[in-house]
């Protein structure tokens, strides 16, 4: 019997808020996210970390759903990472402490979570993510057990709204209309930022669904470890494994309002065999070659944008608004549509761009997302050389020439030693001057 869950959740909340606002224009709801929790375990923990003082509109929310806030006060010098830090602690302690608590839920999509997913997971813990496609890092994304994009759980029912907030002024109305007439689409005038949407105002339209060939590799490389493994590939196995392979995987990108409903658009599309009633359901894959479209890759979507980065790099030194690099990409790229590529939106594409550091995004609450040149477009510079590296040149010695007068002689000799010349003895004189002879004596 597998284990029950129970889950511990963590919120950064400045992270998913901020996130929220600069991508889908919304204010985040942390009901939806316990809700889409409770599905998968009992939540016996909640903790959310802000400065609070500065977040009074979010309090009565949190408190309504029981969340505890923790106060993180910043330093003068401004602690950017100071929740990142006390979120990893207190999570760390609880996995200790705690033994009843088997699963983690970190509500963010800051990449500096990795190394902390990646030791929760280690502690035989489970760690689900939930947070925007647009804005969370795709490592972090494809590293957890199980992603919870907040655009899939937008597409539920939404709870009646408050009163206060579902009328909106008449002027705001026409405004928008306005705006919709001469932009088109309903955004915002060209060079000016979108309006910034409250819980009670006006909802971007939801993405369009993913075609489900994008999903068929995954599909059948699940189908396949299911049959090595001599499994019944049922419902439930197939999900699993499904997430095992990619903890981003979700039906709810493809127009499925569940995974039963999933598969039955997979089998009215003529990819899978399914038999089987009653949640019963046994899929099968089909012969191979049936119905075969491969689907491009991610990563063969970023050439075309490296380009048109390159067309403006003027206009990128000082950052532009994610709707106006859309726009020059369709201007240039008309048949370009980046869900042929497995991204139902511009920003989640350019989310993917950042984790390859072909771009650099900042959300900003006010006019959304800001796109700068990555690291990427800014190699680092040479190393300087060290001087061993380069061996001194040596001077070119002048030629010998036999008979012209020369600095160098060609292989000089080896200096010859000095004779000493010895001094002559003095002979003896005798009374008259003359030399004394002395003769030699006879041996013997």
């Amino acid at each position: 019997m597998q284990e029950k869950n129970n889950i511990a959740v963590f919120v950064d909340y400045d992270n998913i808020e901020i996130g929220l606002k600069s991508t889908l224009r919304r204010e985040f709801d942390v009901a939806i996210a316990l809700d889409a929790l409770k599905e998968r375990g009992d939540i016996v923990a909640k903790y959310a970390y802000a400065n609070w003082a500065r977040q009074e509109g979010a309090t009565r929310q949190m408190a309504e759903n029981a969340v505890q806030m923790v106060q993180r006060i910043p330093s003068p010098r401004g602690d950017k990472n100071g929740a990142d830090i006390n979120l990893a602690l207190d999570a760390l302690e609880m996995a200790f402490t705690h033994t009843n608590v088997n699963a983690f839920a970190i509500v963010s999509g800051d990449s500096d979570f990795i190394p902390l997913v990646n030791k929760l997971k280690g502690y035989g813990k489970t760690v689900y993510v939930v947070g925007g496609r647009a804005f969370t890092s795709t490592i972090l994304q494809q590293n957890c057990n199980e992603f919870i994009s907040y655009e899939s759980l937008l597409s539920e029912p939404e709870r009646p709204e408050k009163p206060e907030r579902v009328e909106r002024p008449p002027r705001e109305q026409r405004h928008e209309a306005r705006a919709a007439a001469q932009g088109g689409g309903g955004g915002a005038p060209h060079g000016q930022p979108p309006q910034k949407q409250h819980g009670g105002g006006q909802k971007p339209p939801r993405p369009a669904p993913l075609d489900l060939a994008q999903a068929m590799p995954l599909v059948e490389r699940a189908l396949q470890v299911l049959e090595r493994r001599n499994v019944q590939p049922q419902l439930g196995l197939l999900k699993s494994t499904m997430l095992q392979l990619d903890s981003a995987f979700s039906e709810k990108a493809y127009g499925a309002s569940s995974f039963s409903d999933f598969v039955e658009r997979l089998k009215r599309a003529d990819y899978v065999n399914v038999s089987g009633t009653g949640g019963r359901y046994l899929i099968e894959r089909k012969g191979q070659g049936a119905n075969e479209r491969p689907a491009p890759k991610p990563e063969e979507s970023l050439p075309l944008l490296r380009d048109v980065l390159e067309t403006h790099r003027i206009e990128m030194e000082n950052g532009v608004l994610a709707d106006e690099l859309a726009g020059w990409v369709a201007e240039e790229h008309p048949n370009y549509d980046t869900k042929h590529f497995g991204f139902q939106e511009f920003t989640e594409f350019l989310n993917y761009a950042q984790d390859k550091l072909v771009v650099r995004i900042e959300p900003d609450e006010e006019k959304g997302l800001i796109v700068f040149l990555g690291a990427e477009f800014y190699p680092p510079a040479l190393p300087e050389p060290k001087e061993s590296e380069f061996p001194e040149e040596e001077d070119e010695k002048q030629p010998i020439v036999e008979g012209q007068p020369s600095l160098l002689e060609p292989n000089p000799p080896p200096p010859k030693p000095k004779k000493v010349a010895s001094r002559p003895r003095k002979a003896a004189l005798g009374p008259d001057g003359q030399p004394i002879r002395r003769s030699r004596k006879r041996k013997g």
